[in-house]
């Protein structure tokens, strides 16, 4: 371990930047904290069906309040006898909508689950909702279904609420609300049908490209910029058809505040879409990176001493092995715990001879120990499910290889990522 390495170490500890940040992207790796009521950026949990926890987040209420304000508008037309009520009404429709969001989202988390594929929540937010899962399909024909099964269940129930609409009187409550849930389903599944990333259409186009290729990647391209191209028809095209009436009210019959408002709505669709396929492009872009991740080529040369060892010698043979890390060990050469640099750096060089290393080494777990073959998301997801400074490497066999530091992997991933041309 030498003066730049404790440097580093001691820049790190004081920073406060020790390790691989804790997320929920790869490597989409970032040890999570437990759940309560209120997620991480997730909003409230409203439940957790198939394990699976469900989140409404702030933006949701939002947009509930705005189409209750809008469909209120429309019922006073079509139903001028409800007067205040029109806004009940309205609320239970948003609602209702929101839990059709919900099942078209679920259908994506049961096929998920299906595939063994873990999904970490299921959010609705402003536009939609969306279902986290976490890994990647592992052939084109699986991500197709999984994004094909959300469009489709948004169809079914479009048929559903359609079937709905024969059985009561139309111009009535209950024949007003089927009629919009039904047009509004259509609505869903036909946007995420688009060809583009991050719609569902997106998807299925990634998975035709990724079948004829054979190289996910490219799909994922081609898909990311069908989207961008999709952000800027919508930007352009929406307003247009609007004014043209072929989406509603000819322009004669629209005011200013309609003009500037499907302006807007437009607007922030386009940004939605655009972002997305951007953010799609980074998350593929990481995973690819993944198995460059090797814990064997990034583990720390290390030395065995035991507990009574100064740390002043302990070093010495460390420097002299040219190694950069101390494993404590028992007297029959067993590993019991290792001594994070941190604290190394914390004893002055005085003090050194003086302390032994056993006083400094943290405990040895079960689950801090990694075989020397782990790389990739394999090796990520050991990371956060026992978050630590430093890992013991071992061989197959049972022999010390080395130390991993978390901090070095972070720095691998980042100089990955960073490289161009990839």
């Amino acid at each position: 371990m030498n003066e730049d390495d404790r440097r580093g170490e001691r820049e790190r500890a004081e920073t406060g930047t020790e390790g691989p940040a804790p997320q929920g992207t790869p490597p989409d790796g970032k040890p999570r904290r437990p759940e309560g009521r209120q997620g991480p950026g997730g909003g409230l949990l409203m439940g957790r069906p198939f394990g699976v926890p469900v989140y409404v987040a702030p933006s949701w209420f939002l947009v509930a309040a705005l189409i209750t304000w809008v469909f209120g508008g429309q019922l006073d037309r079509v139903l001028p006898d409800l007067g205040g009520l029109r806004y009940l009404v309205s609320l239970f429709f948003a609602v209702a909508f929101y839990a059709s969001v919900l099942v078209h989202e679920l259908a994506h988390t049961i096929a998920a689950l299906r595939f063994k594929l873990p999904v970490r929540r299921i959010q609705l937010q402003f536009f939609g909702g969306v279902s986290e899962i976490e890994k990647e399909s592992e052939t084109p024909g699986r991500e197709f279904i999984l994004a094909f099964v959300g469009p489709l269940l948004s169809l079914v129930l479009a048929g559903v609420f359609y079937l709905g609409m024969q059985t009561v009187e139309p111009g009535t409550v209950p024949g007003v609300l089927l009629a919009g849930l039904m047009i509004s389903n259509l609505i869903v599944a036909a946007f995420n049908l688009l060809p583009g990333l991050p719609l569902d259409g997106g998807r299925m186009l990634r998975a035709v490209v990724w079948k004829i290729t054979g190289k996910p990647m490219s799909g994922t391209i081609a898909a990311a910029w069908v989207g961008r191209a999709l952000a800027v028809a919508v930007l352009i095209g929406l307003p247009l058809l609007t004014h043209a009436g072929v989406l509603g009210s000819p322009a004669q019959d629209m005011g200013g505040m309609e003009t500037v408002t499907d302006a807007l709505l437009a607007a922030i669709l386009a940004a939605i879409i655009w972002t997305g396929a951007g953010n799609s492009l980074r998350v593929a872009r990481l995973r690819e990176h993944l198995p460059e991740l090797e814990a064997r080529t990034l583990t720390r040369r290390a030395v065995p001493v035991e507990s009574d060892t100064p740390l002043s010698e302990a070093l010495r043979r460390a420097n002299e092995a040219g190694a950069r890390a101390l494993v404590v060990v028992d007297g029959q050469g067993d590993p019991m715990g290792l001594v994070r640099e941190s604290a190394i750096v914390g004893v002055p060089q005085h003090r050194r001879p003086w302390v032994a290393v056993g006083g400094l080494a943290q405990d040895l777990t079960d689950d801090m120990r990694l075989p020397a073959e782990l790389a990739g998301e394999a090796l990520l997801d050991r990371l956060r499910a026992t978050p630590a400074t430093e890992y013991l490497v071992i061989e197959d066999s049972g022999e010390i290889y080395g130390v991993l530091s978390t901090a070095d992997v972070e720095r691998a991933f980042v100089a990955a990522m960073a490289r161009p041309g990839s």
